[in-house]
This record gives structure tokens, sequence and C-alpha cells, in this order.
């Protein structure tokens, strides 16, 4: 679907982390529906690094980008050389900034906060040179267990990642008050959907649970999983608050979630139908209490108000939707 009606004939645009999951479907939202726009990616794609965690540092993978046609650049954006380069060589129209350490248990505070909040300092500085409209990642994450439904300007981050994302947006408020271009964050709820797999552990429950049930696994879940509520959102509606995002009413940190709290039992309860089986569920218990959100719902009237973003996919559509996808990358490159 076509979100704006905008003719992107001669505009470039730049998407960070376009590698990742939610940059590589909207490069290819691009590609399908303004072929006229110039799309240039930059991502420091995935090496061996890990973080103490035992994860990834980078989940960037080309595997995201097959049949990609744009520019494509392996850069960090925490090399400040590279980013001028950006700013000398290129014209950027609008800025799309995913990359960022996402990864809400990793414990290195000090690479956290140069990659999420200096770096995106500098972009956001590029965004101001090139007269570039800036639509960034934030996250739920900024909430901690802040009361439901969770409301822009109610925060209480309970780790490192949730702090530099509402550091991310305390400093764009700053720049809102006189910067020419507008400046947007989207404060992303619960995402699932296509080409999130390479976010290996990090990667949604309704893909994890997808595969162990695909794999003939009972589905194990955390004790009280029916009373563990998220607002989880299918990949669709997030390209669409981000396009909506670059023309808004006004600059600001707008939720994008359904506005709709889920719980995980639903999850595999909606999968087993979709995949016909009926195996019984484990329960284990939840290793994270003190840093897990047990129940998050996304106010998004002035999402809607701002953006005219209205979420188009209810978990049962979203499940639906995907399901054919989590059956292929399973026999792809699970088995």
């Amino acid at each position: 679907m076509r979100y704006i009606q905008d003719d992107l004939k001669n505009k470039t645009i730049l998407i960070t982390g376009g590698a990742g999951f939610i940059g590589s479907n909207l490069a290819f939202y691009f590609q399908k529906n303004h072929p006229e726009a110039k799309v240039v990616i930059l991502d420091c794609f995935r090496s061996g690094e890990t973080l103490s965690n035992g994860n990834l540092k980078s989940f960037g993978h080309f595997k995201n980008l097959v049949g990609f046609r744009g520019e494509v650049i392996s850069g960090d954006i925490n090399d400040k050389d590279l980013l001028l380069d950006l700013e000398v060589n290129y014209k950027f129209d609008y800025i799309f900034h995913e990359a960022a350490i996402s990864d809400t248990t990793a414990q290195e505070q000090d690479l956290m906060i140069k990659t999420n909040v200096n770096a995106y300092h500098d972009l956001l500085k590029l965004a101001l040179a090139h007269g570039a409209n800036m639509i960034y990642a934030s996250s739920g994450a900024t909430y901690g267990d802040a009361p439901s439904p969770q409301k822009v300007g109610v925060e209480a981050p309970n780790n490192v990642y949730g702090f530099s994302k509402l550091s991310m947006d305390h400093l764009s408020r700053e720049y809102m008050r006189d910067a020419d271009i507008s400046i947007v964050g989207l404060r992303y709820f619960n995402v699932y959907g296509p080409k999130e797999y390479f976010k290996n552990s990090t990667a949604s429950m309704v893909l994890q649970f997808g595969h162990q049930i695909l794999a003939g696994k009972n589905p194990r879940l955390f004790e009280g999983s029916d009373k563990i509520l998220r607002d989880f959102i299918y990949i669709e509606d997030i390209i669409q608050a981000n396009i909506k995002a670059m023309e808004p009413k006004e600059s600001g940190i707008y939720n994008v979630g359904t506005g709709k709290a889920r719980s995980f039992q639903d999850i595999v309860d909606i999968l087993q139908r979709e995949l016909g089986t009926s195996l019984e569920c484990e329960y284990i218990p939840n290793p994270f209490v003190g840093s897990y959100q047990f129940f998050t719902q996304a106010d998004i009237e002035s999402t809607k108000e701002a953006l005219g973003y209205a979420p188009a996919y209810e978990m049962e559509d979203g499940i639906k939707a995907y399901v054919s996808e989590i059956k292929r990358v399973y026999e792809k490159e699970v088995k």
C-alpha cells in the first residue's frame, strides 16, 4: 500500500540501519511505491563482534536486501569521517534513522550512549545541514514500568537502552524549537514481521514461537503469560507510521502501536490455529522480573492526529499475513 501521494522524484532518502529489520522493510517500500526516489542505505552489517551478553553487536544482514537496487554503504554511524563524507557528497531530503544498539539486555552503557545518543546528535546536524526531514526510531522501552496506556511525557526506563532512546527524544525536542526541518520520533512498541529473523534471539516471540511449533516442540512461555500483556504491532503499520511522518502536521514524539494490549498466550494460540497444531504449552519461571515490562499499551491518539496514522492490523491479521514467511524462513534458514 502507498501511504503518501507525494511525488518523490529527484528526492534522496538516507536509511541508517538499512540492512536491519525495519530499515530493510522501508527500503523495499520505497523501491516498490516510489521507484523515482533515490534510496541510500547505511549499515555496519554484521561481523563476529559480540556484546558481553553474547549477542551480536550488529544484526544487519545482506539477505534482508537481496533484490534491493539502490545504493548500499557499509559504515558505522559512530564514524565522524563517514558522516562528513555523507554531508559533503550527498544531498538528502529525508533521513530515516533506524541504526542503533537495539539489544535491551546489553550492559555496555558507554557503547549504548555513544551509538544511540551521540551519533544521533551528529545525524541531526547532518539533517539540518541538508534541510532533510528527520524520522527516527525511539522506543516503547522509554516507558519501563510506567502505567498503561503509556503516554508521551510519563517515562521510567528500566534499562540503558530505554534510557538512551529517551535521551534521543530530549535532544530532539531541543532541536524542534528552532529547526526549519520536521523531526519525528516514533516510539515503536513490540514489532513483528518479515525480515526480523536475523535479529537472532532478539527477534519477536511471534517468530520464535512459530519456529518452535514448526519444529514440533511444545511452546515454552513464562509463567503467567496470559497476564503478560504487550502492544504487538505488525511491520506494515510501522512502515505506515514512518511514511506518514515524512510530512507531519508538527514535529514531535509519537507512539506507534495498535493501542491494544495482547498476551504472549494469545500469540501461541493464534499461531497454533494458523499452523493447525495443538501442542501443549510448557511454562517456565521468568528470569527477567525487575527488568521486564509486564503491561504495555500505546496511547496513539496524538499519533493519529499528527500523522494521520491508523493501525490496520489486529494481531490475528498480522500473524495470518506473516505465517507464510515464518514457514519459508523455517524451511530455508532453520532446518
